[in-house]
């Protein structure tokens, strides 16, 4: 079966066109003033400071003119004004370089060595396709480049990282100065953040649940480390991860962000990062389903990319993952029901924790100890579901144009969001989803540390006794109360019933947020405005409308007045309707929904 020609294709016409226009728009941020200090550099608008990092840095800016220059198709093609810019531009990446090689790029990482991997993959990249060319004038942008590379390697064989992902980045990054000045230490360092091995779930969940952004970096990052390092093994957990993927995107193109542990928490994201993993593991496997899924990434992608995902400066590089992409976009399901990591033993590996000896203490990066958490996808067509735990949401539902983007139980209990910590299937279908939370009081310290015994002794006027000093561990747990809160979510032909219930204590002030997508109108329900675009419901049916599409609501109540719990911070530019209970409390809220065109 022909799956991928080596031919132009509509996808590298689009990126060509638009990676033309990025170089007219990089031309007009870049600094030409040779007193300012960022001279050569390109101004990222939203900071108005030149920056060297692989998102909005000068290093991107270099791949798109990098990539006009050394491409025929290219209007830019050999043009030597555009080739000044860019020596300049190389100029001033190497003036921003740190004296340890490593580069900041402008957010909270300072000497940063993951993302100085991060530039070093797009850089070695434009570097490999730029030599290629066999350009003469090219010649002092060539060796500002690798000197820049050279200059990193200090940094890439003691430098540490702060995620998981960090550490392929690194790998990857490696693996690129390997290729171009040899050196075994590259490979034993590059080995050492092997030897930790994948975080990854049978079913293909990296740790930071990151299906917007991280994921994807995860994914091509092993990808490069796996062909430059020669460990074709790395490109399993990438297969894994790929495949779970399929199961993640909505019929709009957006990839269910819902859950995840990263910034791209509930915000739109589409599936063009991982146009090159599937392209590429599409050419590597000939599977019918990487096939679909790279179409389909491709239709998504609206520009070449940033430095270290540079699709054009790829496809240069390899012309084949231009396409066409001529089959397999039928292997893409689009009706099914997937539980995962339903069977992953997350809670033995938890237990593990107090054997490994942090203690659950981490700093600059956090555990994600949310690794693993079960998550249920249906998809009917043009309706699309997510059941989730270990996140401050456990619903959201896309119908058509209409997005239910949450549904979060929070409380007053253990002030905030409740998260559902359990999922299991039920035989009579649906789910039922389970959080738990305890609080209690602590006695006196009995076992007091000498000091303060001693200080203790002296009475009033005596040494001053902190609080934090305090032995805090050994106090006595007293009058521990426990919260539990149980939802069944429940599919039916039009929609979906919500039961939710909670009993003890008595008395706990808990709300229910459903928070729609700005897109759509309100037009029916009893309303009480408490904020812009919040409103407590106390009655009637609740209709939300998005074009012919429209999602209704029953079972209003209105058991206290609070206008938020304290804590829970509702999202910013959506719509969120506010339900109010008191325990006990056993409340279904029917979900009904439009019916399909």
């Amino acid at each position: 079966m022909r799956i991928i020609e080596k031919e132009n294709t509509e996808i590298y016409k689009r990126l060509v066109q638009k990676n033309d226009e990025a170089v007219q728009l990089g031309l007009s941020r870049q600094v030409m003033d040779p007193e300012s200090r960022y001279y050569g550099g390109t101004v990222d608008p939203a900071t108005g400071i030149a920056w060297v990092n692989h998102t909005t840095g000068t290093p991107t800016e270099m791949c798109n003119w990098g990539a006009a220059l050394a491409n025929s198709d290219s209007s830019y093609y050999r043009n030597e004004k555009l080739l000044e810019r860019l020596t300049l531009a190389s100029e001033f990446v190497l003036r921003s370089q740190h004296e340890d090689g490593s580069i900041s790029p402008g957010w909270t990482n300072y000497h940063s060595p993951p993302d100085t991997a991060f530039v070093i993959v797009g850089y070695y990249q434009l570097y490999e396709l730029l030599q290629r060319e066999n350009w003469a004038p090219l010649t002092p942008v060539l060796d500002n480049m690798k000197l820049f590379l050279k200059r990193t390697l200090p940094a890439m064989l003691t430098g540490g990282c702060h995620t998981p992902n960090h550490r392929w980045v690194l790998c990857a990054a490696l693996g690129c100065l390997y290729r171009l000045f040899g050196g075994e230490e590259t490979v034993r360092r590059a080995e050492q953040w092997l030897a930790e091995g994948m975080d990854i779930t049978p079913d293909g969940e990296w740790t930071e649940r990151s299906n917007g952004i991280y994921s994807a970096v995860s994914d091509i990052m092993l990808i490069y480390a796996a062909k430059l390092l020669n460990r074709r093994e790395l490109l399993e957990p990438v297969r894994l991860n790929l495949r779970m993927m399929v199961y993640l995107v909505h019929p709009s193109g957006e990839v269910v962000t819902d859950y995840s542990g990263r910034q791209d928490l509930g915000r739109f994201h589409d599936l063009s990062p991982y146009y090159l993993p599937y392209a590429i593991l599409a050419l590597e496997d000939q599977d019918p389903l990487f096939v679909g899924m790279a179409k389909l990434a491709g239709e998504t992608l609206e520009g070449p990319g940033v430095a270290s995902v540079h699709v054009l400066v790829r496809m240069l590089l390899e012309p084949e993952l231009r396409g066409p992409f001529e089959a397999g976009e039928e292997a893409v399901p689009a009706s099914y029901e997937k539980v995962l990591n339903g069977e992953f033993l997350r809670a033995g590996y938890l237990n593990g924790m107090e054997e490994v000896g942090h203690y659950g203490r981490i700093s600059h990066s956090r555990l994600h100890t949310d690794f693993g958490a079960p998550v249920a996808r249906i998809r009917d067509g043009n309706t699309s579901v997510t059941l989730m735990t270990e996140t401050p949401s456990f619903f959201a539902l896309r119908h058509g144009e209409t997005r239910l983007l949450a549904v979060q139980a929070s409380s007053y209990f253990y002030p905030g969001y409740v998260p559902m910590q359990k999922m299991e299937r039920l035989d009579s279908g649906g789910y039922r989803l389970s959080g738990e939370q305890r609080k209690g009081y602590y006695g006196p310290v009995e076992l007091l540390p000498p000091k303060v015994e001693a200080s203790a002794a002296l009475g009033s006027g005596s040494e001053v006794s902190p609080w934090y000093l305090l032995p805090h561990h050994n106090r006595e747990l007293t009058h521990e109360q426990t919260f539990r809160v149980q939802t069944e979510l429940i599919p039916l032909e039009d929609g979906w019933d919500l039961n939710v219930k909670a009993d003890e204590p008595v008395d706990v002030m808990t709300q229910l947020s459903f928070v729609f997508g700005s897109e759509g109108e309100i037009v029916s329900g009893e309303l009480r405005e408490v904020g812009r675009d919040r409103w407590l419901w106390s009655g009637g049916t609740l209709r939300f409308e998005c074009g012919e599409d429209w999602i209704e609501l029953t079972g209003a109540e209105l058991a206290h007045l609070s206008p938020t719990v304290r804590e829970a911070n509702l999202p910013d530019g959506c719509k969120v309707v506010l339900l109010n209970l008191m325990t006990p409390f056993d409340k279904t809220v029917k979900i009904r929904l439009s019916p399909r065109a």
